[in-house]
């Protein structure tokens, strides 16, 4: 059995998205050239799950696209908990937007247009929930960015560290390289404690001591 079936078999037993998530993921199959970028019903409840037990007041994301992961944390959040997620194209922000209005979150999550590298920094909050789905290249330089302001015993979690398994069989293109590379990183990071997950297309979930 391979990645893909085991993500397909443990979907069919994750209960059904919501009708917001739903329609979201029509959308971007419908009118986008990549809609495997989007969390998905699996990945998906394993956010919001995460969210709704951390309860957190403030979540980073990196990487936005159609804003369906946006979503499945926000559901989480703390009563005045807020979401920030960051995304370099303004056309999916355009998308997101759309459905966070549809999901009465639009006053919970906002949203930045930009890269990231610039707009990090300029955050001023501590965040108790970091989401890592970007560029996979810049990994280790964005978590170096977004770590210090993780309070500690935050979650930071990182997305595509299996990369439909070719990290496994030890393809040598440069992102599975460099994914490969970020996992070796994270495991020898004294900062972290972690644990490689196979949910979807591998989840490498850190806590900050």
């Amino acid at each position: 059995m391979n990645l893909r079936q085991l993500s397909a078999f443990c979907e069919s037993f994750t209960s059904p998205s919501s009708l917001v998530l739903y329609e979201l993921e029509r959308e971007t199959h419908l009118k986008t050239i990549a809609p495997q970028m989007a969390a998905g019903r699996l990945q998906g409840q394993f956010l919001r799950f995460l969210s709704i037990m951390m309860r957190p007041r403030r979540v980073l994301e990196i990487g936005t696209f159609t804003g369906y992961s946006a979503i499945c944390l926000a559901e989480g959040l703390a009563e005045d908990g807020i979401l920030h997620t960051i995304e370099a194209n303004p056309e999916f922000l355009w998308f997101g937007g759309k459905y966070f209005a549809k999901a009465g979150l639009q006053d919970r999550i906002v949203a930045h247009a930009g890269d990231a590298f610039e707009v990090i920094p300029k955050l001023e909050e501590t965040f108790d929930l970091v989401f890592l789905d970007s560029n996979k290249n810049d990994y280790p330089a964005l978590y170096e960015l977004a770590l210090p302001k993780l309070r500690p015993g935050g979650f930071f979690l990182a997305d595509n560290m299996l990369w439909d398994g070719k990290v496994m069989a030890g393809a040598q293109d440069p992102d599975t390289l460099a994914i490969r590379d970020f996992i070796q990183k994270i495991q020898d990071d004294p900062r972290v404690e972690n644990a490689l997950l196979a949910v979807r297309d591998g989840v490498m979930m850190m806590r900050k001591l």
